[in-house]
């Protein structure tokens, strides 16, 4: 028996049912404020302090800020005009990852209030993309900056629940022949090749063969001098990206990664959508800057 249903034995018969199908969701969300107003009021200072120290989500990251606000500067300073910068609010609209990205949503914050804590911005992007689509908008490229909280345990040390991510999204009709996906391709490796100078490391995988990868080959990489390698072996989220991937580091190290989703699509309920997202850890970057390779 796996720990919820031997939680749901424990209570009255016909509390799930109540629970899940009987309350309406206002109803729901008032109980729930309930139950944790009153578990607050039991919260004693020296409990506070344990939680404190030992809950991952809570603790503070190690990055000196100092440090990482020049990061991000230096991040936004390089952002070409045609992207534009979006503050996301630190949550987003219960079943955000699950329902757009298919993540798990055990793997996510879930708040009483149905929401849940940002865990990954491109998600969130592409929900404004797709309003900004909608609204008759031809091409929408937006760029944000946003921690992030993930709830899958994390391995390793200077591992951490909640960690920064420099995020872009792009969006739009497709138009033939692999010919949108390239100028995306060409906007967001453009950006990341510049910021990240003569030691950046990008590549680009296809999972399955379309036009993008012959455009990638004859319009992509002439674009960006060749500094666009493919890594054939890559299997890494080929279920999660449609098509294509890319991987993006500097020298040795990992930063970030992305590639093309059906996102928008899924949200507009329109196959010829196309939408791009890439991201980096700006405190990886960091890290990685105040190095040897600096």
């Amino acid at each position: 028996m796996g720990v919820s249903e031997r939680i749901w034995a424990k209570l009255p018969t016909g509390t799930r049912a109540a629970l899940t199908d009987g309350l309406s969701g206002s109803d729901l969300q008032s109980l729930l404020l309930e139950l944790s107003r009153e578990r607050a009021a039991k919260v004693t200072p020296a409990r506070l302090l344990e939680r404190w120290r030992g809950d991952r989500f809570v603790q503070p990251s190690t990055a000196d800020p100092r440090a990482l606000i020049q990061t991000q500067a230096r991040l936004w300073a390089a952002l070409p005009d045609r992207f534009e910068g979006v503050e996301l609010s630190p949550v987003t609209p219960l079943g955000t990852c699950s329902a757009v990205g298919t993540i798990n949503q055990h793997q996510v914050l879930s708040t009483i209030r149905g929401t849940e804590v940002a865990s990954d911005p491109t998600n969130e992007l592409a929900l404004e993309a797709a309003v900004r689509r909608r609204s008759g908008q031809a091409r929408v490229d937006l760029a944000a900056c946003q921690r992030v909280v993930r709830a899958q345990p994390v391995q390793g040390p200077g591992m951490f629940a909640h960690f920064q991510l420099f995020v872009l999204v792009s969006s739009a009709r497709d138009t033939g022949s692999g010919r949108t996906e390239a100028a995306m391709l060409i906007d967001h490796l453009s950006f990341w090749a510049d910021v990240l100078g003569e030691h950046a490391d990008l590549s680009f995988t296809t999972f399955t063969p379309s036009a993008v990868h012959e455009r990638i080959q004859d319009t992509v990489r002439p674009a960006l001098n060749n500094r666009l390698r493919e890594d054939a072996e890559r299997t890494k989220s080929a279920t999660y990206y449609a098509g294509t991937a890319l991987g993006i580091g500097l020298a040795d190290a990992e930063l970030g990664d992305g590639g093309f989703t059906t996102w928008t699509a899924d949200l507009l309920g329109d196959a010829k959508e196309r939408c791009l997202t890439s991201c980096i850890s700006t405190e990886r970057l960091t890290a990685v800057s105040a190095g040897p390779r600096r």
